[in-house]
């Protein structure tokens, strides 16, 4: 989660001194939600996030370096500087590449579970993330209305921020709780604090385990207040004094420190040392990708990693 905010500190920095091409959306006060996503997948395992879940993908191994390079260009990187910088993944370790339209990763995740049940695989499960703006879209009732007749291992995890961009929730659904949706879809529903590190870990990790054991799919929805713009671009003045005030409107990092000192696992200066080593961490990665060559375009092979090969079959 701290590596996360100093990285996602220094991404902002980046942008506004215009050395990032494109947008910077940033997970600030997700922090919490988007690490039990990530920390108890297993190799085999599916996993798709969304645009503020770097905590997660950090926790599934996503490395650093590899990060910093698809935001700077870098043609060393995972995306070779040919893509947005969110729209990064690595199949071969489960993790796949975002699709910007909301809701299309559920539909992607569940056909990726059924290839591998095709397959004969085992002990797996697929893992993707939702704003509740997102869970409004047709793909999104597509995805998980198949992934409850196949009965897939599937998790979704929505997080409630409490506004789709600028759109609060009385103008997205009218339901009580987008939990209520479970049954109807024949999944199992869960509700969690998004700002409690210890409730997230406990409830999407139930989740995950009931998943694996053959369980139907599962929801989880978690509440929580994007606390930052909908992108670096956006300055949030839409958002309430009233809403701020609510609970779920609580930083999970500050949540996370305070539970740390209470339980006398770090003292102040021990968190401020953690936040120094993690910040020198990510410097050496940025620095890492500077000095890297953006492609060329007149020498870059613009074929996609997965049909390489096929390609080169072609007389």
């Amino acid at each position: 989660m701290l590596q996360t905010r100093v990285f996602e500190e220094k991404l902002a920095s980046l942008y506004r001194g215009g050395l990032i091409t494109g947008g910077v959306y940033i997970g600030r006060g997700q922090e919490a939600v988007s690490v039990a996503c990530g920390i108890f997948l297993q190799e085999g395992d599916v996993f798709a996030p969304l645009i503020r879940d770097q905590a997660g993908r950090s926790a599934f191994g996503e490395p650093l370096v590899d990060v910093a390079r698809t935001y700077l260009g870098s043609r060393s990187g995972p995306m070779r500087g040919r893509d947005g910088n969110i729209h990064r993944g690595c199949p071969k370790t489960g993790q796949l590449a975002m699709i910007s339209h909301l809701g299309a990763m559920v539909s992607v995740v569940v056909g990726k579970l059924m290839a591998k049940r095709m397959k004969g695989e085992k002990d797996f499960i697929g893992l993707t993330t939702i704003g509740e703006g997102g869970m409004q879209t047709g793909a999104t009732h597509e995805g998980m209305n198949i992934a409850g007749v196949e009965r897939v291992p599937l998790v979704v995890v929505a997080t409630n921020n409490h506004y789709a961009y600028s759109t609060p929730n009385d103008r997205q659904f009218a339901c009580a709780d987008l939990v209520d949706r479970a049954k109807g879809y024949g999944y199992e529903g869960s509700s969690v604090d998004g700002t409690d590190l210890t409730e997230c870990l406990n409830v999407i990790g139930a989740a995950v385990k009931r998943a694996r054991a053959g369980r139907p799919p599962q929801l989880v929805v978690a509440s929580t207040l994007r606390l930052a713009g909908h992108g670096e671009h956006d300055d949030a003045s839409y958002v309430t004094d009233d809403i701020r005030r609510e609970p779920f409107a609580q930083d999970s990092l500050q949540r996370t420190e305070q539970l740390i000192l209470e339980r006398g696992l770090l003292d102040r200066e021990g968190l401020q040392q953690m936040r120094a080593e993690l910040a020198a961490v990510v410097d050496e990665a940025v620095a890492t990708a500077q000095q890297e060559d953006a492609p060329v375009g007149s020498e870059e092979d613009w074929c996609a990693v997965s049909t390489r090969e096929l390609v080169d079959q072609i007389p």
